[in-house]
């Protein structure tokens, strides 16, 4: 609760609080809820004078409600969903990646979860011909990679070169440099990538979150759950304040029933609005495509949940035709 003080606003001054004191009235909550004409009788001000400053006290404490048809409107006009360039994914996810939001990508080692960012920055930055944030915590992008996916997109050199200037890289491999680069992009780095790059930025991509992370949880690194907590808090500012969609990578792990389960825990569950698991088609069953993967959504609040997809990482490799007439990406590198 708020305690009334002289200043607050104009007509509020030292004797009045006295006054209001006297009157049992020590807090706005207690100003407003009263009885106004009863107050200035007791404390012998003018009634006009004590409901302009109760209307002014109102305004600047009070949360006034949004009905649902605003909000509605909020969300079309702040929304945009930018694909992933995989019809399947795009399915999975109701359209794509939704700005505003945190996309976790979960799985084990080779479980194409890696192949799927970077396939998701270079059509953002090719086809839609905005800026990403890419953010390597583990050493796997190479300029070298992003340049043969975009190969296969267009053979035009200049093309290539303006896609590649569209996605700023970060390597990083602690968390606290992770924090560092997350506070300064939100603080006005987001913004100048998008001058720089000659697009916006769409997309902030960190692969992955939990090879910084994870080392820091357990019973020896007390400040683990709170360095999360504030990588948690930063991104989803970013997301929801810039307009961006936030894509993550997670480690899996194995739960008591021996079930395969995203990483970093139940606090984690909570952050990432969506959650992609990621796994390896049984072998026996497909022998002649190892590029096949299974995506599993477990967590969404637009689609129902275990829904199950069959992804084919090298539709971010080929350089046949789409239906849409645009070209698919490359496919090495599919951890």
């Amino acid at each position: 609760m708020v305690v009334l003080r002289a200043g607050m606003c104009p007509g509020l001054d030292e004797d009045l609080v006295k006054d209001l004191r006297a009157a049992d009235i020590k807090t706005v909550e207690d100003l407003v809820s009263s009885d106004t004409e009863e107050v200035a009788h007791r404390c012998s001000v003018s009634y006009k004078a004590l409901f302009a400053i109760r209307r002014v006290l109102l305004a600047q404490h009070t949360a006034f409600p949004v009905s649902g048809a605003d909000l509605y409107e909020e969300l079309l006009s702040s929304t945009a969903i930018l694909s992933s360039g995989s019809p399947s994914l795009d399915k999975l996810l109701d359209s794509g990646f939704y700005t505003g939001e945190i996309t976790e990508l979960s799985g084990g080692p080779g479980s194409g979860k890696s192949q799927v960012c970077f396939g998701v920055a270079v059509h953002i930055s090719f086809h839609l011909k905005q800026s990403v944030i890419f953010i390597d915590t583990t050493g796997g992008l190479t300029a070298r990679r992003l340049l043969q996916m975009l190969q296969t997109e267009t053979s035009n050199r200049e093309e290539q070169m303006e896609a590649l200037q569209r996605i700023h890289v970060f390597r990083l491999f602690d968390v606290f440099s992770l924090l560092d680069c997350l506070y300064s992009l939100r603080a006005g780095r987001l913004q100048q990538a998008s001058v720089g790059g000659g697009g916006s930025v769409k997309a902030v991509i960190v692969d992955s979150v939990s090879a910084v992370i994870s080392p820091l949880l357990g019973a020896k690194h007390n400040e683990g759950m709170s360095l999360m907590i504030q990588v948690a808090g930063v991104l989803k500012t970013m997301a929801k304040d810039f307009n961006v969609a936030a894509v993550v990578t997670n480690h899996v792990t194995r739960g008591d029933g021996g079930e395969v389960q995203p990483g970093l825990g139940a606090s984690w569950s909570h952050i990432p609005k969506t959650r992609v698991l990621m796994e390896k088609l049984d072998r026996t069953s497909v022998v002649s495509c190892s590029s096949l993967r299974s995506a599993t959504l477990i967590k969404s609040s637009r689609q129902p949940c275990h829904i199950r997809a069959e992804l084919d990482l090298c539709w971010w490799s080929r350089s046949a035709e789409r239906p849409s007439g645009k070209r698919k990406l490359d496919e090495t590198d599919s951890c």
